[in-house]
């Protein structure tokens, strides 16, 4: 069986993360979540500058990937929790309605 990996509608864009540029190919749709990305890391990682200074670059960068990983995280974890909670409502539902009949 054979594979064909189709390229949709990549486009290539420049993002900037602390003193770099890098060229990366996206699928279109992404594009304003990949600029709304770096623009967060890079305030984040300036306001590691401003805290921890005397560091360099390679230092900041790992600060902010941990910083980021961890708030991703954390969200994915409360997401889950509330999933959790309404599977479990509406569980609780049917369980009621089960009884009342």
């Amino acid at each position: 069986m054979k594979y064909f990996y189709t390229m949709k509608n990549f486009i290539p864009i420049n993002v900037v993360i602390g003193d770099r540029t890098y060229r990366i190919k996206i699928e279109a749709e992404n594009e304003e979540l990949i600029r709304t990305i770096s623009k967060k890391l890079n305030e984040q990682l300036n306001s590691f500058k401003s805290l921890y200074a005397g560091k360099d670059m390679q230092d900041y960068i790992a600060m902010v990937l941990l910083w980021f990983v961890s708030e991703n995280h954390q969200k994915s974890d409360k997401i889950n929790t509330e999933v959790i909670l309404d599977k479990l409502t509406n569980i609780e539902h049917e369980i009621d309605k089960y009884l009342e009949d």
